[in-house]
């Protein structure tokens, strides 16, 4: 027995040696994967992991060695506000480093096109005029796009830059009718695809949740912000919003299910339910907090029956675990999944519905389950595939993408978070919530002496 292991060990190094020398004059692939990683929203981070497992199974499809390609994967915003503010060149060298010394950047997941509220679009814009100034392929996958604007100079701003020829391809998950307003240029390949979570049960293999022995079926509750629905103009208020929980967790009880509030991480959701339970007397001990790692949301998700989630990625990965879900809507990203994966059914409007409404569909989800379009699934990695073949082979090449039963035994499941990464993922968290809280210390601070001066005035005038 030793010695057939002594023997397997020694054919392994000499492999390893061989393929090192094949390999030694061959090309290294310097791939720059740009996501929203650093959110406290840990849907995005799940989207980040799919995204670097898919890339390597495309590497591997393409007959591309582990040792001749990296992925320096980075947040998004590699453009800081500061620069976008100020201009400063100095601001943008590191940036261009990043992308001068890249042979492909992939966009994945990220707010990349935002232009209503935010200037991620500016910082999207300022990337691919340095992408296209170095030479640098660029493809988005999988992104979201919430408008188009032929009148705004800022959706045009960013329009020009996704034209340039650098860019080779743009799939998205939702709004294709914005995408085809952006397209103007004949060789820039286009697609609506899959979100890459739909795979998150194959990546995420090693971090599946076990479900509850006994008979009682568990409802995961994920809880969008006090004020989520109002800021997405949707008439629905924090107290609406409170009331609907409460009374969504009293029907579940009543019909027999077992029930746990939680968030995907987001700490403005997770104030909400320290907030429910503070002043809606929901019992603490049924309640979540600190999902602040990819695994730990998979291992909790994957152990409910089914979910009720606002936010997108909780419904994405219960699809790709097989547990149906209801979204309620907040934004029409929730609208455009449901949409395409047939179950437009399972969506709720707020405004409309009330709680015993919500646990029919529960009960009827659970009854029915989930049918999947194989085709639909593989559709982000079909683009992806071919996005970087045509990178990696310009002339061309036969290879074809993998079906989709080996596929989805090809993925690398995901590594697990690193003490190290999990540190600085708190440390991101908390400072958010410390900017958040000196702004509105700040503006407590003003106020305070608005009211002092407005009762000062008040009193002058009796006088």
């Amino acid at each position: 027995m030793e010695t057939n292991v002594s023997i397997r060990w020694q054919l392994t190094k000499i492999a390893r040696k061989i393929r090192r020398l094949k390999n030694r004059n061959s090309k290294m692939y310097r791939i720059l994967l740009l996501t929203n990683r650093d959110s406290d929203n840990v849907g995005d981070q799940v989207i980040e992991a799919c995204d670097i497992s898919l890339i390597k199974t495309v590497m591997q499809n393409l007959h591309i060695d582990s040792s001749c390609f990296k992925i320096n994967s980075r947040a998004a915003g590699i453009i800081s506000k500061d620069y976008v503010e100020t201009k400063d060149p100095a601001l943008l060298k590191s940036a261009e480093k990043l992308i001068r010394e890249s042979d492909l950047i992939i966009f994945g997941g990220a707010p990349l096109f935002n232009y209503l509220y935010q200037i991620f679009y500016e910082r999207t814009a300022t990337t691919l005029e340095l992408a296209e100034k170095y030479h640098k392929p660029v493809i988005f996958s999988a992104i979201g796009i919430e408008s188009y604007h032929e009148d705004s100079s800022k959706c045009q701003r960013l329009k020009k830059t996704l034209n340039f020829e650098c860019v080779k391809q743009i799939t998205t998950r939702d709004g294709f009718s914005y995408l085809q307003q952006y397209k103007d240029r004949d060789s820039l390949v286009i697609d609506k695809v899959s979100d890459p979570a739909v795979f998150a049960s194959n990546i995420f293999r090693n971090n599946i949740g076990t479900k509850s022995l006994n008979k009682r079926k568990k409802v995961g509750l994920f809880i969008l912000r006090a004020n989520g629905f109002k800021d997405n103009k949707i008439n629905f208020t924090k107290t609406d919003a409170a009331t609907l929980w409460q009374d969504l967790i009293s029907e579940l009880v009543n019909r027999g299910y077992d029930y746990e509030l939680l968030t995907s991480g987001h700490f403005g959701d997770e104030a909400f339910i320290d907030y429910l339970i503070r002043n809606y007397n929901i019992d603490a001990k049924k309640c979540v907090f600190n999902i602040n790692s990819p695994e730990h949301l998979i291992s909790k998700l994957s152990s409910y029956d089914a979910i009720v989630s606002c936010r997108l990625h909780p419904s994405i990965i219960a699809f790709s675990f097989n547990i149906p879900s209801i979204g309620l809507i907040w934004n029409s990203k929730v609208s455009y999944f449901y949409d395409s994966i047939g179950y437009g059914d399972r969506l709720v409007d707020v405004t409309n519905t009330n709680a015993a409404e919500i646990a029919d569909k529960i009960e009827q989800a659970i009854v029915q389950g989930l049918q999947k379009d194989p085709e639909y699934l593989e559709s982000v990695y079909r683009s992806l595939f071919h996005g970087i073949k045509s990178v990696v082979y310009p002339q061309g090449s036969n290879i074809t993408p993998y079906n989709y039963a080996k596929l989805i035994r090809s993925f690398p499941p995901y590594p697990g978070t690193s003490e190290k990464e999990q540190q600085k993922k708190l440390e991101r968290k908390f400072r958010r919530a410390y900017s958040k809280y000196n702004e509105l210390f700040e503006q407590n601070t003003i106020n305070k002496k608005k009211i002092k001066d407005l009762q000062e005035q008040q009193k002058n005038k009796r006088y």
